[in-house]
């Protein structure tokens, strides 16, 4: 290697190049004629200020300030330093201005994964929350199963997820959030429901069910129940699909309580007892390993425990 490249070697300029705050001194003494004042300008003592300055010359191999009982003036080295200093903070602020504009576009977005029922029953309302106290925050939802969520994650296309599995998806952090409940329900034409009794597990286990697809937490939690035994009628992606073909009387559906709390109440469905089944789950949020939600994802986050 010449001696040439060797001088322009990795990492040599930041031996040879003062650093900001020395620069934004330099200016300050300039623009006040007192290196006392430049000091109180930069929130330094004049000692620590002084140093700085004697330093900065060494580093150079100049005098760069005069200094005087009257003040401190620039030496014509030093003036000429100073004009080379101010387009170097210049181009500082222009590349910090830079930054935040890109941290502000990135904090001014959303990505939201979630499965269908808590995309479908709870997120509005949180949604609707955040947006009163970010409206410039512009919220795009995914909306899938728990599987499809952990993957949109994973892959890094979504800042925030929500999951109603039974467990965390590898890869991923969680918060519970709340608590849901799977109910079996009918139409009110069903014979189940005109039972006098529950219903006991391994009828509901041998009876075909109109059921959401494998991969959804309502699938999970059900197949776990049951293990594994739960037979399919009609398979469906979304919540209010199962819904509805239950309502129409195809037969019986396990559905979350907050999916049909309006169908029960205009007795579109009737819910039937199950005796000896546990169809409780929590619902999660869910995250990157190591990537604790900042900005609105963690805002929201905190609404959906409020």
């Amino acid at each position: 290697m010449s001696g040439a490249e060797e001088r322009r070697g990795p990492g040599s300029l930041a031996h040879r190049v003062p650093d900001l705050g020395a620069l934004e001194l330099l200016l300050a003494v300039a623009r006040t004629g007192s290196l006392g004042a430049a000091a109180r300008e930069r929130g330094v003592s004049q000692p620590a200020a002084s140093s700085r300055i004697r330093s900065m010359e060494r580093q150079l191999g100049v005098a760069l300030v005069d200094r005087s009982p009257r003040g401190s003036r620039l030496t014509d080295a030093g003036a000429l330093v100073t004009d080379w200093a101010r387009r170097i903070v210049e181009a500082a602020e222009a590349f910090d201005a830079g930054a935040q504009a890109l941290r502000d576009r990135r904090d001014s977005r959303l990505r939201v994964a979630a499965s269908m029922t808590i995309a479908e029953y709870l997120l509005p309302g949180w949604l609707l929350a955040l947006r009163a106290g970010r409206p410039d925050t512009a919220v795009s939802l995914l909306a899938g199963n728990s599987t499809a969520v952990a993957e949109r994650l994973l892959a890094d296309e979504a800042d925030l997820g929500f999951v109603e599995g039974l467990t965390v998806p590898a890869g991923l952090d969680s918060a519970v959030i709340a608590q849901d409940h799977l109910i079996v329900v009918t139409a009110p034409g069903h014979p189940w429901a005109r039972r006098r009794g529950p219903l006991a597990a391994a009828e509901l286990a041998t009876t075909p069910l109109i059921l959401r697809e494998r991969g959804s937490g309502t699938r999970q939690v059900l197949d776990a129940a049951l293990g594994g035994l739960a037979r399919p009628l009609i398979e469906l992606s979304s919540t209010t699909a199962v819904k509805a073909s239950a309502v129409s009387g195809a037969g019986p559906a396990v559905l979350s309580e907050l999916a049909v709390r309006e169908e029960l109440g205009l007795r579109r469905l009737v819910r039937i007892p199950v005796r000896d089944m546990s169809l409780g789950r929590d619902l999660r949020a869910v995250w990157r390993t190591g990537h604790r939600p900042t900005g609105p994802a963690r805002e929201l986050l905190s609404l959906t425990r409020g």
